[in-house]
């Protein structure tokens, strides 16, 4: 493959226990219980905006309470080191890899683009991606497709392959009609074999595997 676009919250980084914190200190802030970690991330996947609707849900918080909520999530997140948000073991190594071969990498992410950039920037990570796309650079999101669509730019979608870690990528792979090879270890809701994929892997040692087996005639 030419080229490989990756989601990048529980594909790349573990970055839950950050995303947990901020939403936590919001909480705290309204006087609120905490979430534990599990919870927050059943509600990873689609964005912050729809993250923070959905604790606003479990709170049973008035949907006219959204914008203020969600300016401040993100604030908070903004602001934050990132301290606990973490490359999966192998990542690194395999953007090595790739940088070497002269495949070209993008990010499609619906977290929004400063925090994505905040954390790949924080992880020394950047400097292997040439676009990231975030939740907020189109009106779109994903599983919509254009945000994907974007971010493979001209090339060849047969030469492409998406990699991603939930439902919502699988989606976004399938109506892009792109090859997607899914993490298993990320922050999926359902079953493997519940979620459409033409390749999957729970180990990022594994990938370059998995890479080679997809390459185009």
């Amino acid at each position: 493959m030419q080229t490989v676009i990756f989601d990048l919250d529980g594909t790349l980084v573990d970055s839950a226990p950050d995303i947990r914190a901020s939403v936590n200190e919001m909480l705290a802030e309204e006087g609120l219980p905490s979430l534990d970690l599990p919870t927050v991330i059943s509600f990873i996947g689609n964005g912050l905006p729809v993250l923070v609707q959905r604790v606003m849900a479990h709170f049973q918080i008035a949907e006219t309470e959204f914008p203020r909520l969600s300016a401040r999530v993100l604030e908070i997140y903004n602001a934050s080191t990132s301290a606990h948000t973490v490359a999966y073991g192998g990542v690194r190594e395999v953007l090595e890899v790739l940088l070497a071969k002269g495949v070209r990498m993008g990010v499609c992410t619906n977290k929004p683009k400063e925090p994505a950039m905040h954390v790949l920037e924080g992880l020394d990570l950047i400097k292997y991606f040439h676009v990231v796309v975030g939740g907020d650079t189109f009106e779109q999101r994903k599983p919509d497709p254009l945000p994907l669509l974007e971010t493979i730019g001209d090339v060849p979608i047969q030469e492409v392959l998406y990699v991603g870690d939930s439902e919502v990528d699988a989606e976004t792979a399938q109506r892009a009609g792109v090859t997607f090879a899914l993490f298993t270890e990320g922050y999926r809701k359902t079953s493997v074999e519940n979620i459409p994929h033409d390749r999957r892997f729970s180990k990022w040692s594994a990938f370059l595997a998995v890479l080679e087996d997809v390459q185009p005639a």
